[in-house]
């Protein structure tokens, strides 16, 4: 199963090199990893989404909280939570392909942010399985080049991620 594991860290060099490090050690996967300063300058939020059973996803929070960088931790798939992911997508655009093309753009609300007269480029904002499904809908053959964020999430409500 997928897990979205959301981190305060330490804002400090080495700090990410280390939690990358125990995954590594330990044979682990990170499926996506995205990190930026958060209000208090002395911290970083760092979201990454990775698989495995409960009893993995246990041992990968344990380990990750022995990290001196790390202040706090949460795997946000264990409640309900907003999850998003940016993808630029640069797509073969030729004759009537092209509106078609902008049409599926529409329907999955992307923005068409760059024209060319046989490439589009589009931007597109959602869940994974949103930007995959785009993808599909297009066809593999139409994609010359996709570029994609990571997922970042945060808890709906109340609960909230901080000291």
């Amino acid at each position: 199963m997928r897990h979205i594991i959301s981190i305060l860290l330490e804002n400090e060099p080495g700090a990410l090199s280390r939690v990358v490090g125990l995954f590594a050690q330990r044979g682990y996967n990170i499926e996506t990893l995205t990190v930026a300063p958060t209000e208090d300058s002395t911290l970083s939020r760092l979201t990454m989404t990775t698989t495995g059973d409960d009893h993995k996803i246990e041992q990968i929070t344990k380990h990750l909280n022995k990290l001196i960088e790390v202040v706090k931790l949460v795997d946000l798939s264990e409640g309900a939570h907003i999850e998003r992911e940016l993808m630029l997508i640069k797509i073969k655009a030729v004759g009537a392909q092209r509106a078609e093309i902008k049409r599926t753009a529409d329907i999955f609300r992307g923005q068409i942010v760059d024209v060319s007269p046989s490439v589009y480029t589009i931007q597109l904002t959602g869940t994974s399985d949103k930007l995959e499904a785009f993808i599909e809908a297009i066809g593999p053959g139409c994609v010359l080049e996709t570029v994609r964020t990571g997922v970042s999430g945060i808890a709906r409500g109340e609960k909230v991620l901080s000291l």
